[in-house]
This record gives structure tokens, sequence and C-alpha cells, in this order.
């Protein structure tokens, strides 16, 4: 199965934000390159709210262009089976986390946003990743810092998608 395919099963089984749901499969429907950053109109990414359940805590990244606290994610590639494993592996490379697993159920968000020219949007498919006991963050490239903050404290870091991002999650879990 293409990661296309993996997509539109992925969002016609999501059944949380109907019309925004429905706008990425409009999107994809009109746009069979919108799985890549080349596709101009705005492309599918994949994010993970990495997450410590045990310590009540989440781990965000400080973003190196935008300098904005988020959760870790990225763009599809071309070596991804799967939204899900593209969520894995950006989290994975962002974080320096080891043994990142999934929380079950998809997709806990979908969060669509403007992004700079010559693209104009991210359609961001969100997951949330539970961090092994013990878990040992390092600063990727992409970022300028990664830090650990108790879910209280993420409203004071971090824009309101991360804070409905962690709240979703929460309520999952």
């Amino acid at each position: 199965m293409s990661l296309y395919d993996d997509a539109v099963l992925v969002l016609k089984g999501y059944e949380d934000q109907e019309a925004l749901r429905q706008a990425y499969l409009d999107h994809l429907a009109a746009h069979p390159d919108g799985m890549w950053k080349a596709c101009h109109a705005g492309h599918l990414t994949a994010s993970a709210l990495v997450i410590d359940p045990e310590q009540g805590r989440v781990l965000l990244t400080l973003h190196k262009k935008l300098r904005m606290w988020l959760q870790t994610g990225g763009h599809c590639e071309p070596q991804d089976l799967s939204l899900e494993a593209a969520a894995l592996r950006e989290a994975t490379e962002e974080s320096g986390v080891k043994g990142l697993t999934p929380l079950p159920g998809g997709p806990v968000r979908l969060d669509r946003h403007p992004i700079p020219a010559p693209c104009h949007w991210h359609f961001d498919v969100q997951y949330a990743a539970l961090a092994p006991s013990g878990a040992v963050e390092t600063v990727s490239d992409e970022s300028l810092d990664v830090r650990w903050f108790a879910y209280d404290e993420v409203p004071a870091v971090a824009d309101d998608s991360v804070v409905r991002l962690l709240e979703a999650t929460r309520a999952r879990l």
C-alpha cells in the first residue's frame, strides 16, 4: 500500500473534527502529490507528541526555524510506509529517544496551519508516542533544544495547537 493510500484510509477512519478531516481528504483527492513537500498547494505532515505518562510530562522541541516549542514532526519521506511510521520516525529523529511506541487508536488530532511560501499549508496528522521508562533525549540538527515539560507547564511555553494536542492525548490515555 502506498503512503497516499494509507493516508486516505487513516483519514477515512478518523472520527473527530469532521469538517477538517473532509478538507484533508478533499486536498488529497485534488492533489495526488499532496503527501510531499513539493506540493505547493499544501501537503500532509506527520507529528507526534512524545509523552511520559508515568512522570506526567511531554517532550517538546524548540524548532530551529520557528523558534517555538512544538511536538516533534515533519515531512513524509518516500521510505515511510504509513503516516504513523512517519510520525514515529520524525519523533525519534528529533528527540533522540529510542523505543517510542504509538499511543493506540491512530491520530489524536488534525491541525491545518499556514506556512511561508512557496508552500501554503501544512495538513498535520498528529499522533502521540509513549516514551519508554528512563528515556534520554538529545538535541537534533533541526532543533535548538529539546526539553521535558510537566503537563501544566505546556500552556505557558507552547501555542494553542500543542495545548489542544496534549489535552486530546491525555483524554485518550
